[in-house]
């Protein structure tokens, strides 16, 4: 039995480095005492990466609503949450004059890039469902037609 297949070859490969990042942070901040810009930087990012992440996953929860309406109402609050995260950053260390332009960039063509990925997969796995329970109901009439006969 192989636990690492095609299937899940890439995303292994994204954990193990992820946790490997995230503790090679953590072991220079707790033992060499080094935590500085580029650490948090990268902290930051794996931060946002988990809020988009998690905010994509609950697209389920507003079925009831156009997919278009669901989409931006994302969006807008993974912004607002940067841009929040951005302004509250700014207490403890000076932005750039171009701070949250940059960061609204820096996360937005990163951001849309995956939700068009994502949704297009989404739709793409409710299209191959949608045609297993055609086959399925197809299959179905067909056995109790010859029941019939």
């Amino acid at each position: 039995m192989k636990i690492i297949n095609k299937q899940n070859f890439f995303p292994t490969v994204c954990v193990i480095y992820t946790l490997l990042s995230l503790g090679k942070i953590l072991l220079e901040a707790v033992f060499l005492g080094l935590f500085g810009n580029y650490q948090g930087n990268l902290l930051l990012m794996f931060g946002i990466s988990v809020m988009a992440t998690f905010v994509l996953s609950q697209h389920y929860r507003f079925q009831n609503l156009p997919l278009l309406v669901v989409i931006l109402g994302q969006y807008i609050l993974l912004v607002g949450l940067v841009m929040g995260i951005t302004w509250l950053s700014s207490f403890f260390q000076p932005l750039h004059k171009d701070g949250y332009r940059d960061m609204f960039l820096s996360f937005s063509i990163p951001y849309v890039i995956g939700a068009v990925v994502y949704y297009i997969s989404l739709l793409y796995e409710v299209k191959r469902v949608n045609n297993a329970l055609e086959d399925i109901r197809r299959y179905q009439n067909e056995k109790s037609d010859k029941r019939a006969v």
